[in-house]
């Protein structure tokens, strides 16, 4: 009868334990919206550009021998494949976390039990040996295997797994992503460096202009055609000339260490062929549709496994508030006695439990934890949301860019023919005391920066080019 009370009393405590464990917080779940615009700007064209390599989408061997060279040399994408490394470490931890754990060992103890206790008053009456009374301080020495296993049950374990590959995974698209922007990166600074080259070469031949035109002004006025003011305001315009060249030749040594920093090598002369900067005629990538943006970009990509493996992480703390099955085992040798240790039978011991337990009061923990996963899980919709509408955007703009661009280009163009030819009038001009110094300086510089502007707006041009095709989701093939 009190055999069958107990019976009782521990099925009672172990279904109390099973529903009250169950309980389990209810939360408000969002569900990501994966729709895009059917088209870039009403176009219906398919093809893509960003399925091109980088290789051929770029000719120029000096960019491709940089690009090269700063795939293999750069530390930050060395640092996000050790990163990748890690990623996979912590796969292979979890794969083995629902394995059982066998360890083997041993160890030695002292025993000293009191007289007033069940043992003790036992021990005080039984022999360890024939003729030998046990004694009150008593040796205990042990050495075999342990094993230790969870049973996943709830799969809590097996998804914890899954979500650490989500997350490898997730970080081989964030390296894909980084070679993206370090190839676009290389790129944009490679045509600014040559776009500052030719900037420079036009400054220093409207030095020699200017100096042509300082050298007529002091003959007019040693014939006093004209007055000092006509001489120090050229002079003035020298100066200022010669600052600006200055600046750019800073700006060139900055590109170019910068192109060294991202080569992952110390300041050295970057090789190209500045003098072709001009021959360059910049193609419009095709965009192809908005839907292929989810399978080329590596941020979309990246940013979806890592919304997959927010949802996997919930239900991991879900399955916290469920009992969990633990079962451990012992076997090997035990004595009091070295002597006696590797006595078989006689010396062997073995142990098999099995427990179930689960939460019941204080769930703060868990709770707090569950909480934390799913506010994570709604972070990574908004995050894949905020990747996939950026995406869009940035593609968008580029090809507007590029239209502008392409007209920005050819006006500024004729506007710099067109001051070209009023400079050679306005000298002529001058010569013949047909026109004021003024014009003369204020033509010059219009030229100037006309032309500077020209050589900027098919720098422009050009990276418009590389910003989409890295919108597009290119570069990292």
């Amino acid at each position: 009868m009190r055999n069958k009370k107990q019976l009782t009393w521990v099925g009672i405590t172990l279904v109390t334990l099973f529903f009250s464990s169950c309980t389990v917080p209810r939360l408000v779940q969002k569900t990501e919206n994966k729709s895009v615009p059917a088209s870039f700007y009403n176009s219906q064209d398919s093809t893509n550009s960003a399925k091109m390599i980088w290789r051929n989408y770029f000719t120029d061997p000096n960019l491709l021998a940089l690009v090269d060279t700063a795939l293999y040399n750069n530390q930050d994408l060395n640092i996000t494949l050790q990163d990748i490394q890690v990623a996979t470490n912590e796969v292979l931890a979890r794969a083995g976390a629902y394995r059982p754990f066998v360890s083997l060992g041993g160890g030695a103890g002292v025993d000293k039990v009191s007289r007033y206790t069940s043992q003790g008053a036992a021990d005080d009456y039984t022999e360890i040996r024939p003729g030998v009374p046990t004694p009150t301080v008593l040796p205990n020495l042990f050495f075999g295997p342990t094993v230790s296993w969870e049973v996943d049950i709830w799969r809590k374990l097996r998804n914890s797994k899954k979500s650490a590959v989500y997350t490898y995974l997730a970080s081989i698209e964030g390296k894909n992503f980084q070679v993206t922007n370090l190839v676009a990166e290389i790129a944009t600074n490679y045509y600014e460096l040559m776009a500052y080259d030719n900037q420079l070469d036009i400054i220093k031949n409207n030095l020699i202009i200017l100096n042509n035109a300082l050298s007529i002004t002091r003959q007019e006025k040693e014939a006093a055609k004209v007055t000092e003011l006509a001489v120090r305001r050229f002079e003035a315009e020298v100066f200022k000339t010669q600052s600006l060249q200055y600046e750019i030749q800073q700006r060139i040594v900055e590109t170019e260490n910068r192109i060294n920093f991202l080569a992952g090598r110390f300041p050295q002369p970057v090789q190209r062929n500045s003098q072709n900067f001009g021959e360059l005629i910049p193609v419009k990538p095709n965009a192809g549709i908005p839907s292929q943006l989810v399978a080329n970009r590596p941020d979309i990509k990246q940013a979806e496994l890592t919304l997959e493996a927010a949802k996997l992480d919930v239900i991991v703390a879900r399955a916290n508030f469920y009992p969990s099955l633990n079962i451990s085992a012992f076997l090997g040798f035990m004595s009091y006695n070295p002597l006696y240790l590797l006595n078989a039978p006689q010396s062997l011991a073995a142990s098999l439990l099995g427990g179930l337990s689960g939460p019941v009061i204080n769930k703060n923990a868990i709770t707090a934890t569950y909480k934390s996963a799913n506010a994570k899980q709604i972070q990574a919709v908004y995050n894949y949301e905020k990747t996939v509408l950026n995406a869009y955007i940035e593609v968008a703009n580029q090809l507007s860019n590029i239209d502008n661009l392409g007209k920005k280009y050819d006006t500024k163009n004729s506007q710099v023919q067109a001051l070209t030819q009023s400079t050679n009038i306005s000298l002529r001009l001058f010569t013949s005391a047909r026109a004021d110094y003024m014009e003369v300086l204020l033509t010059q510089r219009d030229v100037l920066e006309a032309r500077m502007e020209l050589i900027e707006t098919r720098m422009q041009q050009l990276n418009a080019q590389v910003n989409t095709y890295r919108a597009l989701g290119g570069g990292w093939k």
